[in-house]
Parts: structure tokens; sequence; C-alpha cells
């Protein structure tokens, strides 16, 4: 059977009165797609809800900006809570993936905690979509990767959930937004992790990795854009920068430079669950190295990732 978004609208937006009532609720508005489509259904639906957006630290460049920008122009009432030092101290010295994505979720939800208190929040509005919940396993499945909305809430959580996305695909909101009347800009922005760049900064975090690879995303972005906007290249489903842990040896004029790696990678999908990766022409290829070693003098090597999913997932942890 086909998706229908408008029979879904309707549907979503009964079940979030049904289930959330005359209690208040709050949602974490990331910036990205998801999130943006699962406040906007419940401001449809007449609950009393406040949004909420985190700066943990680990977000993309100039991201908090963007994200009041655009919930003032749809209007969502958005507090930004600045808690990057929390966040940040939190992941100190922790290197393996699945330890990141299960510190990042209970964070998240015990800040959400404290906030609700003061909002007298009694639900928790999330963006989960159905790659979410399959991927963190359970259930009789394998556990790919944690997201850090699915297996990274704690047990013991004070307050209630509530997923009007949770059965969908990522195809399937972007039609959702587009419907809505969200902004292009929004429905068709592509996805970005949960977790934000510690999972794009390989093995331990500091904060001159994150500013390496925040700078190495929006580079690697800009370029990828206009170069879909000039018709050098499809523009794919998932595009960004990594940064691995260890140094290579490089040549700075005649003199021998020892700094980082970083991996550029860029996929097309449909909904996230498998991917191919995408063809970047060379010369835009080119531009990208260039730039990124020459702007981010801590970086010495760029390299292309041109794995599939499977046998790898899209982000690098």
């Amino acid at each position: 059977m086909s998706f229908n978004p408008e029979k879904f609208i309707a549907s979503a937006e009964k079940e979030i009165r049904l289930r959330i009532g005359n209690e208040k609720a709050i949602i974490a508005l990331s910036g990205g797609v998801d999130s943006f489509v699962a406040a906007t259904l419940c401001a449809n639906a007449g609950i009393r809800l406040q949004a909420v957006f985190i700066d943990t630290g680990y977000m993309r460049k100039n991201e908090a900006e963007k994200v009041k920008s655009v919930s003032k122009e749809v209007g969502i009432h958005l507090k930004i809570i600045n808690a990057e030092k929390q966040f940040i101290s939190a992941l100190n010295k922790i290197n393996e993936p699945e330890k990141k994505r299960k510190i990042i979720g209970e964070l998240f939800i015990r800040t959400f905690e404290k906030e609700a208190k003061t909002s007298e929040a009694a639900f928790l509005v999330q963006g989960t979509i159905a790659p979410d919940w399959i991927e963190s396993g359970g259930h009789g499945r394998d556990t790919i990767k944690s997201h850090h909305n699915v297996a990274g809430l704690p047990k013991n959580m004070d307050l209630k959930l509530c997923e009007p996305l949770k059965e969908l695909y990522k195809h399937e909101v972007r039609i959702v937004g587009k419907i809505l009347g969200l902004p292009q800009c929004i429905y068709e922005r592509q996805p970005f992790p949960g977790p934000g760049l510690a999972v794009r900064v390989v093995g331990e975090i500091t904060k001159e990795k994150l500013e390496i690879v925040r700078e190495a995303c929006s580079i690697m972005e800009e370029e990828i854009e206009r170069a879909s906007v000039e018709g050098k290249m499809e523009k794919p489903w998932q595009y960004f920068a990594a940064l691995l842990p260890s140094k290579t040896v490089g040549v700075k004029g005649d003199e021998r430079s020892y700094k980082y790696t970083i991996v550029i990678r860029a996929v097309k999908s449909l909904d996230g669950m498998t991917a191919n990766f995408s063809y970047i022409p060379q010369d835009v290829l080119q531009i990208i190295s260039t730039r990124i070693t020459n702007e981010i003098r801590e970086v010495g090597r760029v390299v292309y990732d041109i794995t599939n999913k499977p046998p790898s997932t899209i982000e690098l942890e």
C-alpha cells in the first residue's frame, strides 16, 4: 500500500491529542526534518507544547542560529539551552561508540527532565523514526548501533514518551514535512546523527577535534551543495566529514608535517537502511580536499570513503 501523507497527518494529530490530552509536552527540536515535523504535528494538534533546542557542543556550525530562525518562521516557540560543558565533559576519555551514544542519550533525558519540571511537562515528544529503533536492536534484533533517542534512554525516565513518527522512514517524513508547509530547507535537509559530531570524531573527543570536524563538515556541505546547484553532480542523501584518531606524515613546504586525517563521505539512499556511496567528480573532490587542508591547519590528509551500507554504516561510529 502506498504512503498517504494526508491520512497519516490526520491520524497522527488525533493520536497526539488522545495520548497527551490536557497535559503539557516538551519536544527536543534538534533542527532536523524529523523533530520539526513532530513539533508541527503537535502544534497542529493543539496541545500545550514547549520546544527546546539543547546546544550540546556537538552541533553543526551556526546550528542554534539556524534552528532559532526557522522556528520563528513556522511559529514554534523555542527555548535554547547551552549545555556544551556538560555534554563534552561527560564524554571525557570515552572512546567506544556505543558508550558515547548511551551517555549522550541519558544526559539528553536528564536535561529535558530538568526543563520539564520548570515548564511542568509530563510528556517528551521525539522525532524517532523507524530506522532508529530497528538499528538499536531488541526484540530479537541485533544492535547495529544504539540511537541515543532509543537505546540511550534511561530505564527510570520520569517523562512519558510520545513518538508520532515512529513507523515512518525518512523519505516519508520529508513528504509529510512538505505537506505541512515546512520550508524546503527543512524538509529536504540531509540527516544528522542524534549524538551529532560526537560520532564523527572517531575515538576520544576533545574540543580541538570537535572544531576540526565542525569546520570540515561545513566545507563539505558548502562544496557538495554548490556542485549540485551547478549541475556537476546529483545531490547525495547524506554528505559529511569525519575525523580519524591517528595522525599521518605529510610535507609542508620543504618541512615534515604530522597532522590529522579527515574522511569525507557521501551516500545515496531512500530510507537510510541501505546506502551506496555517491560519485563525486574529481574536480569537486580536489576543491574539498584543498579547502580542508588549507583552511584547517591541523589537517594534513583527506580521504574519500567509497564503502556501501552494508557492510559499513553511513556514519563512522
